[in-house]
């Protein structure tokens, strides 16, 4: 109330004119054509997503063991939360429609206001004041001419001297009114540069964006044709699901929404024809739209710790993607159409529920990099012998029992890691994966009790860790592993070599080993010569009796 001051005495035609635009400028911003568009889209969005919900709730059926008044309550509740949640997902839009609406509203006073004074019937001093011209447009951003009212008796006040709505640039001049089309100009575009940030939208680095900004950041990206927008930890908490308008993005390259509040995304996902790099790590995504399948040109997909429990049928289209990070989810099981990502470079699969990888694997052909730990395997299957491309493969934390002998196809095999699980031996096969440089096989506690007899053939061997299992003794051939640096062998009952040797780390370990194949094969030369000669002295007194017989007679 103090703002319209309601018992100020106005004597003069210039006292009413000031406090005309006192109260034009003590209206927020207005805001800009994008945010308006974008909040009449939200509005719509919200109204789909509730109707949707409302069904889905009417949809569900009572159990005969649930009383009928108890389910009624539960309904009703969801019911009320939908509703509170749509009003809360459109309050911040419809502010923002309502400030819109009262900028227009004051627009045809404003323009009111000035065909009052510059008409030539109008009252008072200003019959003598030249008329301005019209306003062109109640929405076109104001410039800086010299058709702004002056109610002085001097000339009009220059450009820099006109009255603006932000009160950092106003001068104590003579009221006027707006230049030209006397309406408050909207908002200036706030991003300038191609990459568009929450914070650079918001005008805060520590401000994250509403539904509402998320609109309209949305809208202005896709007429800017913005190719990357870096979203990353920048959405509030409310925010669980995508505007539709995302699907207008049809230029953007890269989109980062990791470590948000997400939910749902929509189907209109399928309309980023451009993407390449799609990031939604760290959500809480349960489910993906069959449209994802239409990301033909996605080369990274990153949709670790989610809650995802299954992948659509339309993953197999994604026939470019060559990193895809499916970790931290539920995944009970790998979709057969996984065979058909022939570019795929690096699969990342670990801490789910999985308990097969397909046999379609083998179709991976592309295939660098494999992890999936942490799941409920029992057994790989003998497709990954298909996968010549392969060179780390990770297995940790499974219920594995034997490793398939096919992996001796494996030809750029460097490293492999099939610890702590149930392994009962390793095949003597995986010994002709020659470049092999990290393999661990540790911590399969009493299954193991002993190594490959030709493990030596890993010539190219670094590492290697058989800590935490039952082997006595290492085989002769270790001898030739004259690479290794790194040699874990703790918590066994290692009798060749002797513990202190052991210790004493891996190149003392070979060493070991060499001498003690070169001094049983010393003694084994040494013993057979003996033999000879015994042989030989027999020999020869069974010839001597032959031949005395033969005299006899």
């Amino acid at each position: 109330m103090d703002l319209i001051q309601m018992d100020k005495r106005l004597d003069s035609t210039e006292q009413v004119v000031e406090e005309i635009m006192r109260i034009h400028r003590s209206l927020p911003p207005r805001p800009g054509i994008d945010e308006v568009e974008a909040a009449k889209g939200l509005i719509d969005n919200v109204e789909k997503e509730d109707q949707a919900c409302l069904e889905a709730i009417a949809k569900q059926r009572r159990s005969s063991e649930v009383p009928v008044e108890l389910f009624m309550v539960l309904q009703e509740m969801k019911k009320g939360y939908v509703q509170f949640r749509t009003k809360e997902q459109k309050r911040e839009a419809l502010k923002l429609l309502d400030l819109e609406s009262i900028h227009a509203l004051f627009d045809d006073f404003i323009q009111r206001a000035s065909n009052c004074i510059a008409s030539p019937s109008s009252t008072g001093s200003v019959s003598s004041r030249p008329p301005l011209a019209p306003a062109t447009t109640t929405t076109a951003v104001r410039s800086d001419s010299q058709s702004s009212l002056n109610f002085s008796e001097k000339a009009p006040v220059r450009s820099k001297d006109l009255v603006s709505r932000d009160d950092s640039f106003v001068t104590k001049s003579k009221p006027s009114l707006y230049s030209d089309g006397f309406a408050a100009p909207r908002k200036p575009p706030q991003i300038l540069d191609s990459t568009l940030t929450a914070g650079k939208f918001a005008g805060n680095d520590g401000e994250k964006l509403s539904l509402i900004k998320l609109a309209s950041l949305i809208e202005v990206s896709a007429k800017k044709a913005t190719p990357e927008i870096n979203l990353q930890n920048k959405l509030t908490d409310q925010v669980e699901w995508l505007p539709d308008s995302l699907g207008k993005l049809s230029s953007l390259t890269s989109l980062d929404l990791s470590e948000n509040h997400i939910v749902v995304l929509p189907n209109t996902i399928g309309g980023l024809s451009s993407l390449i790099k799609l990031d939604l790590h760290s959500n809480r995504i349960g489910q993906l739209p069959e449209s994802i399948g239409e990301l033909l040109n996605l080369v990274y997909l990153n949709l670790g710790s989610n809650q995802l429990s299954s992948l659509p049928s339309a993953f197999s289209r994604l026939v470019r993607l060559e990193e895809l990070d499916l970790s931290c989810n539920n995944l009970p099981i790998l979709p057969e159409s996984i065979g058909s990502l022939v570019s795929l470079k690096k699969l990342d699969v670990e801490t789910n529920d999985i308990e097969e990888i397909p046999y379609s694997i083998g179709g991976c052909s592309s295939l660098k990099e494999l992890r999936a730990d942490y799941n409920k395997l029992k057994a790989l299957p003998e497709a990954i012998g298909k996968i010549t491309t392969l060179e780390i493969l990770s297995v940790r934390y499974n219920n594995i029992r034997q490793l398939p002998t096919t992996m001796s196809s494996l030809a750029n095999l460097k490293e492999l890691d099939v610890s702590f699980n149930e392994l009962e031996s390793v095949p003597e096969s995986l010994c002709f994966a020659t470049t092999l440089v990290k393999l661990n096989i540790g911590n399969n506690f009493a299954d193991m009790i002993s190594l490959p007899r030709s493990i030596g053939n890993l010539e190219m061997l670094e590492e290697l860790d058989i800590s935490n299992n039952q082997i006595r003794v290492l085989p002769d051939s270790f001898k030739m592993l004259t690479k290794l640096r790194v040699l874990r062998a703790q918590e066994n009952p290692l009798q060749v070599p002797p513990r202190d040797i052991a210790e004493k780390g891996p190149q003392a370990v070979v060493q070991y080993m060499n001498d003690l194949v070169e001094t049983r094969n010393a003694k084994s030369l040494m013993v057979k010569p003996k033999k000879s000669w015994v042989q030989m002295c027999f020999f020869s007194k069974s010839n001597k009796r032959k031949q005395s017989s033969m005299e006899i007679v």
